[in-house]
């Protein structure tokens, strides 16, 4: 019988190992034409709304930052900017976010980004036991408590986040 092998520890999950955060690191197989948050959640068998998208997004006054929403969301760029401190925020295009965040697109976390840029969650996250962020590659999902996700990134749990 054929032994699964462990998931690979991404820096995301040495960071909160390091903070003594409690997570399980989920697997699921990478479609590149489809690598929607929605997709995400069916696969690793966990509802849009518990499943939280990270967007890369700049202010004209705070610079970059990033939000994380329910993958059934769109991002509420007028609520986000109320929230940051910005007059306008606009989401960072494709080609930039691996230079920002040391991340490519599909596989982006709130944990372990290249610097640390504020973090806004959506408050929806706090009605959940756990949730799913991206554990910082393609086809693997960190699930845990949304108050030690807050807790480790100083974030800020506003409503950001619009159907």
């Amino acid at each position: 019988m054929a032994r699964k092998e462990p998931p690979v520890k991404t820096n995301a999950a040495r960071i909160l190992d390091a903070a003594g955060i409690h997570y399980e690191l989920r697997e699921y197989t990478v479609e590149e034409d489809d690598l929607s948050a929605p997709s995400v959640a069916g696969k690793i068998g966990m509802p849009p709304e518990q499943v939280f998208k990270t967007l890369v997004v700049r202010g004209d006054r705070s610079g970059v930052l990033m939000a994380s929403i329910p993958a059934n969301a769109e991002l509420d760029l007028k609520a986000l900017a109320a929230v940051s401190g910005n007059k306008k925020v606009e989401l960072v295009a494709v080609k930039e976010v691996l230079g920002l965040t040391g991340y490519i697109r599909g596989g982006v976390s709130p944990v372990g980004a290249r610097k640390p840029y504020p973090f806004y969650l959506d408050e929806t996250a706090i009605l959940w036991d756990v949730i799913s962020v991206s554990a910082g590659v393609r086809g693997c999902q960190l699930i845990l408590a949304p108050d030690d996700l807050i807790r480790v990134l100083d974030a800020q749990c506003r409503a950001i986040a619009k159907s």
